[in-house]
Parts: C-alpha cells; structure tokens; sequence
C-alpha cells in the first residue's frame, strides 16, 4: 500500500467506514460549497463544482444533501473557509501533507498539531515536505468500469499522463491544467468518476514495517477525523502483510 492507500482512503479501517459516513458527508458538502461559492452553482459551468458533486454522488450522498450545500453558497450564507495546508512527518521519517477547508485556521492547525505530536510525528513548516511530491490531477474510478486495459485505452485517449490499476480500482494521472478536459474525455468513455482532484503524488516512498506500520495508521486516523481536514496525503509504502496485522 503506498500513501494514501494507492492514493485513496486507507482501507484497512473497512469496518469503521460506516461510522466515518456522516463525518465524510460534511466533508463533501464542505467542498461543495466551497467550490460553488468560487464559481457558477451550476455543476455544468463549473469544474470544480461538478467533481465535487460527482465525489459525493459515488459516495452514495443523498440529492437533497447536495442540493443543500449548493443553495448554501448560492445563498451567501455559508461559512467562509479557506483552503489550508500543513506538512509534516511521521514515524519513520515519513512526509504527510494535509489538506484543510476551515473557518478558523487557529482550531485547525492546534488540531493538526496536537494529532502529529500524539501520534509519532511532528508538525513541520510550510514547504518542509512538499519538494517530495509531485501536484499532479488525479481521476480515480472503481473497479466496475472495466479492466485495466479498457481503461488504459480509454486514458490514453484523454490525454492523460499514467494509470494505475489494482483490484480495488483505477488511478488515473494528468498534469494539472489538463484535469477537468482529460475527466471529460473520460466521462463520455467510462461514465462519471469516483473522484477528480488535485493531488500529491511522492516521487519517492517510505518503506514503513513493524510497530511503526500501527503507529502511523492512528496519525493519519487522527487526521482524517478532523472536521476541517479534507485530506491526508503521504509517501508511505507499507506491504499487505503489515497491514494484515493490524487486523
């Protein structure tokens, strides 16, 4: 498993993901309202908008959820978050980025501070870890639309940069100006996406075995459970046996 579990939730949490969907729900609807409020409410106009909605949508997120969250911004009534980034490291050296929407950017970072230094780790200064990643758009889609090389044909087509197929899905690559066209292409090939986004991809990995394997997993726990935190990224390679381990 490399960051963010092939670039997605950490998955060896399955159980407690039902737990997790109405924190994930405020998440998403954040960043619904976030993205209408920056642009047209009109997913159709606005690209964000539409991969925000289309994210919650594969979600399962209910239409009036939704539909709230873009009448909330519509209506200038929506809290005013900032889009906020922390860097740091954790157990073994390993750089995590996180990524935050907030109204209040004391609480977050307290937040994000006190889960590093909890958690085997310790918050570092803005640019500390970033030189390690590439900032690269990201299109994922599960393992439903196709094999690997349905969907290689398809990307190839799009214009993009990489896939990255395994049995939990796609990962599909582009620079980042090209995003919202190459989910386009993709679209009108595959159907709607799980999730288009901006992301953080490491140039390198971190190899993390042994204790330090349970000790990273509850800081990017702790992490992810923040409100305000939209995502958690790391360059962490950890083997399926590791994480078997952990039950």
């Amino acid at each position: 498993m490399a960051g963010h579990s092939k670039f997605k939730n950490i998955m060896h949490r399955k159980g407690a993901q039902d737990k997790k969907r109405s924190g994930m729900f405020s998440k998403l609807s954040r960043e619904i309202t976030v993205a209408a409020k920056m642009g047209m409410p009109d997913p159709d106009m606005n690209p964000r908008l539409r991969a925000a909605v289309n994210a919650a949508k594969a979600q399962s997120m209910p239409k009036d959820n939704i539909q709230r969250a873009i009448d909330k911004a519509s209506k200038g009534d929506a809290e005013n978050y900032e889009e906020v980034r922390y860097e740091g490291y954790g157990p073994n050296g390993v750089a995590i980025i996180v990524e935050a929407l907030t109204d209040n950017r004391n609480r977050t970072a307290t937040n994000v501070r006190t889960a590093f230094s909890k958690n085997g780790g310790n918050l570092g200064a803005s640019g500390s870890v970033a030189h390690g990643f590439e900032r690269l758009g990201l299109i994922e889609y599960s393992a439903a639309v196709g094999d690997e090389d349905k969907v290689m044909e398809a990307a190839i087509e799009a214009g993009a940069d990489d896939v990255q197929s395994d049995e939990d899905g796609h990962q599909i690559w582009t620079q980042q100006d090209g995003m919202h066209d190459v989910a386009k292409a993709l679209e009108a090939a595959l159907g709607p996406a799980d999730a288009v986004k901006l992301a953080w991809k490491p140039t390198l990995n971190t190899e993390v075995s042994g204790e330090a394997v349970a000790t990273l997993m509850k800081l990017v726990d702790a992490l992810e459970d923040d409100d305000d935190v939209q995502t958690v990224w790391g360059n962490y390679d950890i083997s399926d046996d590791e994480l078997a381990k952990l039950g």
